[in-house]
């Protein structure tokens, strides 16, 4: 719950290990989440067969309640719109 009562939503940041991208996403989904006082999760694809076969040559992939919202570069404006305007 934010401040005012409202859900937070659920960030996802789905990676693979060795992705270059996925460490820049990283930082964007960090920086962006930090500035609005949301928790964000990281998961790895790498052992989820159904992840991999659906994600695979997108990720990095933000997922936000549980629905795919960018990939590959993750744009923090996008990002930040996404999560303050739902």
């Amino acid at each position: 719950m934010t401040a005012t009562g409202a859900r937070s939503p659920e960030v996802v940041l789905l990676t693979r290990p060795g992705c270059h991208l996925c460490d820049d996403a990283r930082a964007v989904v960090a920086d962006v989440t930090a500035s609005l006082g949301l928790d964000w999760t990281e998961r790895s694809i790498d052992g989820d067969a159904e992840a991999t076969a659906r994600f695979g040559e997108e990720i990095p992939v933000v997922l936000i309640d549980g629905v795919q919202r960018d990939f590959w570069r993750i744009d923090p404006v996008r990002l930040r719109r996404l999560l303050t305007t739902g």
